[in-house]
């Protein structure tokens, strides 16, 4: 039961019943709704602000999962990149250089993906970049393992002739160490004999006894065997393939004939002073792809470090030659 409330009425000296008007009352519990419905708003804004629902927790929790498995997707793919580079590194410098194939350039194997935007869709997101610099490292990480392994095939095709390729490359010295007198000449400028000038040596003289055995420096095919040429006197050509052709000049006698076949060590003639000459020696060329090159590279075939150091020292002088 409600209370009933009282005032004191002055001029007639009693005390009145207060009669409360109807109108008042709803306009005092219209007020209290709208203070109460406005508390309850600002009630939810400041809890909405500060204090997460369990949704938004999850929510929040499977954000930070996410961004911590791109984090490790990164990493694997830095670990990735690293074994990669490091495959390439091999294939440049050694396999492709060793079966004389070019390397591939950088440019090709990090190339990207010109035209149309493939990541549009990872796009409009809080954590686009990050998305978006994931595929995109992925996308260039699969098309180089993609060149990669094309590389590889290659240089597999390339191995499957390794064990000819070997045998045809000149790698031996054409005259043995023990029947030498002196490298007398190497590669480069020497003084002429003849003339006393100052000219290129496109070969490496060997001084050793009239009659000294010549032997073939690599599996091939005899290409000449004639004193046709000037200057060379009896002289020796063999086709080893892959560009590949060595040169045994001013022989005594030859040991061979045209188009036979020979293999590395094989007696092909003996050291003699035909052609232009000065003494019995040995003149000894390689040709690569119809260009002269040094032939002090090809000699690992038979000689120790050691004599290739020395040979490589004296071959170094520049002294006279001896044609």
């Amino acid at each position: 039961m409600s209370k009933v409330k009282y005032y004191y009425d002055h001029e007639t000296l009693s005390y009145r019943k207060i009669q409360r008007k109807k109108r008042t009352t709803v306009k005092y519990v219209a007020l209290f709704m709208l203070a109460s419905a406005l508390f309850a708003f600002l009630m939810i804004f400041i809890a909405s602000q500060f204090i997460e629902s369990p949704r938004e927790r999850e929510m929040a929790r499977e954000l930070s999962n996410m961004q911590l498995q791109y984090k490790l997707l990164n990493k694997r793919l830095d670990e990735a990149y690293a074994a990669l580079e490091n495959v390439e590194e091999r294939d440049n410098a050694i396999y492709r250089l060793y079966f004389e194939a070019n390397p591939i350039p950088l440019e090709q194997r990090r190339a990207g993906f010109g035209g149309i935007n493939r990541y549009k869709k990872y796009e409009g997101y809080d954590n686009s970049k990050l998305i978006v610099e994931s595929n995109k490292r992925l996308d260039v990480l699969e098309k180089a393992i993609v060149v990669q392994s094309k590389s590889l095939d290659e240089v597999a095709v390339l191995a499957e002739n390794k064990e000819k390729f070997l045998a045809a490359i000149p790698a031996i010295q054409p005259v043995n160490n023990e029947d030498l007198t002196r490298m007398a000449s190497g590669f480069g400028f020497r003084t002429d004999p003849f003339t006393k000038a100052r000219k290129f040596h496109y070969g490496m003289d060997f001084t050793a006894p009239r009659g000294t055995p010549v032997y073939a420096t690599g599996d091939g095919i005899v290409e000449r065997a004639d004193n046709s040429a000037t200057g060379y006197g009896k002289h020796i050509r063999i086709d080893h393939g892959y560009g590949y052709v060595s040169l045994y000049a001013h022989l005594y006698n030859y040991n061979v004939r045209v188009n036979q076949r020979v293999k590395r060590g094989d007696l092909i003639g003996y050291v003699g002073s035909t052609g232009r000459s000065e003494a019995p020696h040995l003149h000894y060329e390689i040709f690569k792809d119809g260009e002269r090159i040094n032939p002090i590279n090809f000699y690992y075939g038979n000689l120790s470090p050691e004599e290739f150091d020395e040979l490589l020292k004296r071959a170094s002088l520049e002294n006279q030659s001896l044609d």
